[in-house]
């Protein structure tokens, strides 16, 4: 059989253009795409045309592997692929080898990009519709260097052009987002910038003298620096903002979080008190009522009871009038009474009071649940989390940071952040056996059975504790007798955590998130119960055997002094529980671990305190301002003991959920318990008689059924105000529509984010399938080089063997 004719495929580099055409820019995928299929196609018609017989190459003797159904291409030494020059080249040129590393692409894409922006400006005509002596020429350029140098030099000398004719905004933009070096965008700034023999003409042309534009200049140049210095001190400004960056840089996000949520909390309260000094307590302040016949004296015992001299101001609600106030006037001199227009607009005290609490709660409720949906927002991202690790290797340093504490912090913040993204590999575990499961399942089961009769025994204990006051005569007379059950709370609530810590250790979570969220867990339901119960107490048992007294005073004090009480123990286990027992491990057991810092404890501490503040809003207004105070002093002792104290959790992890937990756990549990709370007080129970602005009225909502009867007396003018009152506020129709249409909004909002999820889902399998068509059309490509290679070797050894060798018939030997 004789042999056929050996041709040698072609392949130019870099196929000829039709003239006018541009160069696909990397970001146009389908261009890319078209063009790796018209080299296949053209790949395959020339190979047809020329008959040639495509026959599968075998392996050399250097590869491992062979090229199978044309997906594979050879394997090397070490199972890396092996392709041609030619391949090689075409891989080199692709948009994700050129981009980052070619100074050329990058040129070429900014061009591209600058030559868009001028053509949207329109502020100068078209490169081609310039004469050809303006445009650049090649026979500037040296013929014998190489031919990318002059193609990327040519491309410079073209961004530069198109840069001289933007404005100075523009430019300065275009240079800031480019991929160069600080000495390449310099350079280019220096070469795009206009001449000053030319910026002098240009503004002689239009009348401006230098020394105007120097003043000019000179002005906007100082309200730049003036702005600068303003944002500086904006960002100065923000409470504990070093503190802050130095606790996440040594300790991490999840002791970070604790703080970050006290924080909050501080904004919390600050957004509470507004309205209170506003509408009810500045306004009592200015028109005080009556002082009583005798005032006890200040003992220094009230600071810790809320008692004695405190009841009698406006810490608590006995002190408010329930009288209308207006502006006093001067008696006149002929004894008479003051005229109706001298006392000024009359201030509604019962009504300001119910309503200012109402408006403040449900400012509270609004702001509560903007945070929490924020919050999700931040830490539920829709979508994955691939490439943090890479993304906070190559991209967390701040090169703008010259300081030398500045760089200290940064480093130990990428630090520790480091180590938590790393931490959650050394989460992954092989199979557990069927023993093991069932041991810790056994383990489980006994530790939550024992916490949970723990919570038992203390809500059994603060139950009978309480009961016993109630029963012992002279318990509300004496001020020392009334710290006994705030006392027993703290007590209990200080020393159950320990226990739980305690049981904790038996069950060994692997994850130190899962131990953190199960330490929560338990000590949320002992603070909850406990809270409870005081709640029963309160207005289930202390209102029926206070009737001639003003139990809201009570309920207030009490308050304050679970407030004050819990705040002192929090120092005693700050002072105990970190300071003594560093000191004890490092002099006497002779060790150098510090103790970690608890971060369940603490933030339930918060949580706790905060759920105090909210139920004492209506019996003490100025409850808020007393959180203020305190939470300010939590932080720098908490501060001062983390870092004189304690150490960087042993097995660092990634707080990345803690504040959406502790916002929801602050929501639900605390604002909405606190919030039936008193809407039974407001609703249900019957105001005392004797004190506060409610004390003729049988229940508090009835302040504002009075108004609305008062408005319906006054006339048709404000006829539409008892119309609101009785068809949207009495009415329950539109509490159910509202309600139906908070539950259709939320419902949207969720079919939203799923379909977002299967969009992104959808996209990522387009862009797993975009990979593996180019893997494809590359394995394509080598096959046909492979093709061609053959064939010219065929074609060589044909023509260098002699004609001996060949027969009559024309077969080889």
């Amino acid at each position: 059989m004789a042999q056929p004719p050996v041709f040698v495929l072609s392949v130019p580099e870099t196929p000829d253009d039709p003239e006018g055409s541009q160069e696909p820019s990397p970001y146009d995928e389908s261009e890319v795409h078209d063009s790796f299929y018209q080299l296949i196609q053209e790949q395959s018609r020339w190979a047809a045309e020329e008959g040639l017989e495509l026959q599968q190459r075998e392996p050399g003797p250097g590869a491992l592997g062979a090229l199978g159904d044309d997906h594979q291409a050879l394997l090397g030494p070490e199972g890396v692929p092996v392709h041609s020059m030619a391949t090689l080249r075409i891989l080199a040129s692709m948009p994700s080898r050129t981009i980052g590393r070619s100074r050329g692409a990058i040129l070429s894409q900014l061009y591209n990009r600058t030559v868009r922006l001028r053509r949207r400006a329109a502020r100068r005509p078209q490169l081609r519709d310039v004469g050809r002596s303006a445009r650049p020429s090649l026979r500037l350029y040296d013929l014998e260097l190489d031919p990318l140098v002059l193609e990327e030099e040519e491309k410079r000398v073209l961004l530069v052009k198109e840069l001289q004719g933007l404005t100075v905004a523009q430019r300065d933009h275009v240079l800031r987002g480019m991929p160069l070096s600080l000495a390449e965008k310099r350079c280019l700034r220096e070469e795009s910038r206009t001449p000053r023999g030319k910026r002098r003409a240009r503004q002689g042309g239009r009348g401006l003298p230098s020394c105007c534009s120097q003043l000019q200049d000179s002005c906007v140049l100082a309200l730049h620096n003036l702005g600068l210095v303003l944002l500086s001190g904006l960002q100065a400004l923000k409470p504990w903002r070093y503190a802050l960056k130095r606790i996440g840089g040594q300790f991490g996000s999840s002791v970070l979080s604790y703080f970050l949520f006290l924080k909050t909390l501080l904004a919390f309260n600050a957004l509470l008190l507004l309205p209170l000094l506003a509408f009810i307590v500045g306004v009592q302040a200015a028109f005080p009522p009556a002082p009583p016949a005798s005032v006890p004296a200040f003992t220094g015992l009230e600071l810790l009871t809320g008692g004695g001299r405190f009841a009698h101001t406006v810490l608590y609600y006995g002190y408010y009038s329930n009288a209308t106030l207006s502006q006093p006037c001067a008696s006149p001199p002929d004894g008479g009474q003051c005229p109706p227009e001298a006392g000024g607009l009359p201030y509604n005290m019962p009504l300001a009071y119910l309503f200012t609490v109402g408006v403040a709660f449900f400012i509270t409720c609004i702001t509560l649940v903007y945070s929490m949906s924020r919050s999700f927002g931040e830490s539920y991202r829709v979508g994955s989390t691939s490439g943090v690790h890479a993304i906070s290797v190559f991209c967390s340093w701040d090169y703008k940071v010259t300081q030398k504490w500045a760089s200290r912090l940064q480093h130990d913040n990428i630090r520790t952040q480091l180590k938590e993204l790393l931490a959650v590999w050394q989460l992954r575990r092989g199979p557990r056996s069927m023993c093991w499961r069932l041991r810790r399942v056994a383990v489980l089961g006994l530790v939550w059975l024992l916490c949970l009769g723990t919570t038992l025994g203390c809500t059994v204990a603060v139950y009978s504790f309480s009961e016993l006051m109630i029963k012992s005569p002279g318990s509300t007379e004496r001020e020392g007798a009334l710290l006994a059950l705030p006392l027993v709370v703290c007590l209990l609530n200080l020393g159950a955590p320990y226990l739980y810590r305690g049981l904790a250790a038996l069950e060994r979570h692997d994850s130190p998130v899962l131990e953190v969220y199960v330490a929560i867990c338990r000590n949320l339901i002992l603070k909850m119960v406990t809270l409870g119960i005081l709640c029963y107490h309160w207005l289930g048992r202390r209102v029926g055997t206070l009737r001639d007294q003003c139990w809201e005073n009570f309920v207030g004090q009490e308050l304050y002094r679970l407030m004050v009480m819990d705040f002192l123990f929090t120092l005693l286990d700050t002072l105990f529980g970190e300071l003594v027992w560093r000191l004890i491990s490092e002099r006497t057991l002779k060790r150098r671990g510090k103790p970690e810092f608890d971060i369940a404890g603490n933030v339930l501490e918060l949580i706790y305190g905060q759920t105090l503040t909210w139920l004492g809003v209506l019996f003490s207004p100025l409850l808020p301002a007393m959180q203020i105070i305190k939470l300010l002093l939590l932080f720098y002792v908490k501060k001062t003991s983390l870092m004189a104290n304690c150490q960087a959790p042993r097995r660092p992890w990634k707080a990345s959920h803690m504040s959406t937990v502790f916002i929801s756990l602050l929501c639900f549990p605390s604002f909405l318990g606190a919030a039936i709370f008193l809407c039974y007080a407001v609703w249900q129970v019957k105001p005392s008689s004797i004190c506060g602005p409610f004390r003729t009225l049988d229940t508090m909502y009835e302040a504002g059924k009075v108004w609305v009867r008062h408005l319906e007396r006054a006339g048709p003018r404000v006829s539409w105000l008892p119309w609101i009152h009785r068809y949207l506020l009495e009415n329950t129709f539109p509490i159910y529509l509202v309600s139906a249409l908070l539950l259709a909004v939320i419902y949207l909002n969720i079919q939203v984010v799923k379909g977002q999820r299967k969009v992104i889902c959808l996209l990522k399998e387009q862009i797993s399938n975009e990979g593996e068509d180019k893997i494809f059309l590359i394995n394509k490509l080598q096959s046909v080089y492979e093709r061609k290679e053959r064939s010219r070797v065929g074609r060589t050894e044909a023509a260098a063997m002699p004609p001996a060798l060949f027969t009559d018939d024309g077969d080889t030997w």
